[in-house]
């Protein structure tokens, strides 16, 4: 009252009260009609307080009053005391509106609520007696909170019936109140997932609440009294808020594990956002991977770039190729299979945060549309042994490519380059020096063999040679076999006929973790038509 006498021109009191009539009025501040009582007309049985105020425009960037804070204020009023009516009267307009709740907090949340609640909602309320030891007679709290799902969430809160729209240590006292509640009922029904942590925020996150604290003698933040500081209101709010929670969750458990449900949920997309890796970058540009050797031109259509299975290899392939257009980038072991990773969690591991960042592409889904103006190389090329090791790095790299980088595939951008097994060196014969040539597998090595054969060399008179891996192979051999775009084979990647989604639920039966049973089911009926090199 006495900073709204202040920052008025005028304010006029008039309180009724046992059949008397008291009146008092200021001008800005000072007292200009000082207290003057008298009786009461007969039979007038007028009780309550009337205060009229004008407020100074000085203070103020207008002086009308905002009749939506003003509006809300009257109707908590309303909740926060049920059965009694609450009246607005526009003087100038004649409007009038009038507030009730008969069902207290419950009544006003429920109409209030943007989302549906999850479990019924949960009403309660706690005030300490003559006997407590920590708290004075009459302080305690009213709550009413309700558990959604989805829309805006309404959190609203009161000191001694003041609206603290900036919270405080009564808030932070419920909110810890139902964390404990909730956790508590969470592990005596042993319902949390291994991995998963809850916090206070998974359980208060999706919580609509009105909760009307009585504090004795309340410590308040700033003039307006928007946040309560007190700090044994946490402990007061809390300790009657948690044993009620957790009578309620144990009475109805069918609505405690939905509650539950919903905490977990939201604890493990906590997590998940939190274990998102960023593409690494300095000065705002993605740094290229160090073991990335580049190559020197800018041109799409002539840019390669080699991902090659191991250091060794990489070597080669670095003192092999033509520096002009091909990049090459060796890759440490095999690489993640990443069928079931999310896209958020890829560039924690480094082969593929490297594999992103040379190419120039952001992995994407089927129906993204990835900016792929910033595609460093035309063809992305995956060169890996001839043996069993070399066939699983190219489909796990495949199924990278096929999940997180589709549109690559889709725009003809991969490739699998064939280094060949065996080397056959055959002596001069007649006019023909001596030659040697390369064999994929053991059929071409045969095919190869008859040939010459035909040609008349002796039998046993070519040395053979097995390739254990590209590891083996010289820089001229390597550019012979398979870096040389005369000689070399190097098979485009594509979709083919099969469509999307028969290609999908093909490499989950390969690659997904759950399917063990399929894929032993494949090679008991596939086993026999398969020579595998190992």
């Amino acid at each position: 009252m006495s900073v709204t006498n202040a920052l008025a021109k005028r304010l006029e009191v008039t309180t009724y009260r046992e059949g008397m009539v008291a009146s008092l009025a200021f001008a800005g501040g000072d007292v200009i009609s000082p207290l003057q009582t008298r009786r009461a007309a007969e039979g007038d049985r007028k009780s309550g307080t009337t205060v009229r105020v004008w407020p100074d425009a000085k203070y103020f960037e207008t002086v009308a009053l905002p009749m939506a804070e003003l509006m809300h204020l009257l109707r908590s009023k309303a909740v926060l005391m049920p059965g009694v009516s609450v009246s607005l009267l526009v003087e100038k307009t004649k409007q009038s509106q009038s507030w009730l709740y008969k069902g207290g907090l419950n009544d006003y949340l429920s109409q209030t609520l943007t989302g549906e609640p999850v479990i019924p909602l949960f009403e309660g309320e706690g005030f300490a007696d003559a006997q407590s030891d920590n708290f004075a007679e009459g302080e305690g709290a009213a709550w009413c909170v309700a558990f959604t799902e989805d829309g805006q969430p309404v959190r609203e809160s009161y000191v001694n019936l003041i609206p603290t729209s900036a919270g405080g240590t009564h808030e932070s006292g419920l909110r810890d109140g139902l964390f404990q509640a909730v956790k508590g009922f969470i592990e005596l029904h042993a319902l949390l997932p291994k991995g998963v942590k809850l916090l206070p925020e998974d359980v208060f996150a999706r919580a609509n609440y009105v909760l009307s604290t009585k504090v004795l003698d309340p410590q308040f933040q700033g003039q307006i009294k928007e946040r309560l500081n007190s700090r044994d209101a946490v402990r007061l709010v809390s300790s009657f808020v948690r044993p009620a929670l957790e009578l309620w969750l144990n009475q109805h458990v069918e609505y405690g594990k939905k509650l539950a449900e919903l905490a977990i949920r939201a604890a493990q997309s906590r997590q998940k956002a939190g274990q998102k890796v960023e593409k690494r970058k300095s000065s705002g540009v993605a740094v290229l991977p160090g073991k990335l050797t580049d190559c020197e031109s800018r041109d799409l259509a002539h840019n390669e770039v080699f991902l090659v299975e191991g250091d060794s290899a990489g070597g080669s392939a670095k003192m092999g190729r033509d520096k002009e257009c091909q990049a090459i980038l060796p890759l440490r072991g095999k690489v993640l299979n990443t069928w079931e990773v999310d896209r958020d969690r890829l560039f924690a591991n480094t082969e593929i945060h490297d594999i992103s960042v040379a190419i120039g592409v952001d992995p994407h889904g089927p129906n993204d549309t990835p900016d792929l103006s910033n595609l460093r190389y035309g063809k992305v090329c995956i060169l890996s042994d001839a043996d069993v090791d070399g066939s699983h790095i190219q489909v796990l790299l495949l199924t990278l490519f096929f999940r997180h980088f589709p549109k690559l595939i889709e725009a003809g951008h991969v490739y699998v380059a064939r280094p060949p097994l065996f080397r056959v060196d055959a002596p001069a014969r007649g006019k023909k020096p001596a030659s040697k040539a390369y064999a994929l597998d053991e059929g071409e090595l045969t095919a190869t063999l008859d040939k010459l054969r035909k040609e008349g060399v002796r039998e046993g008179a070519w040395t053979i040679s097995r390739f254990k891996g590209l590891g083996e192979m010289n820089a001229e051999q390597l550019w012979d076999t398979t870096l040389n775009p005369d000689t070399r084979r190097l098979l485009p990647v594509e979709l083919g006929a099969i469509d999307f989604a028969q290609t999908e639920a093909l490499i989950t039966k390969l690659m997904g973790k759950g399917e063990a049973a399929a894929r032993r089911e494949l090679m008991e009926l596939h086993g026999d038509s398969v020579e595998i090199d190992v």
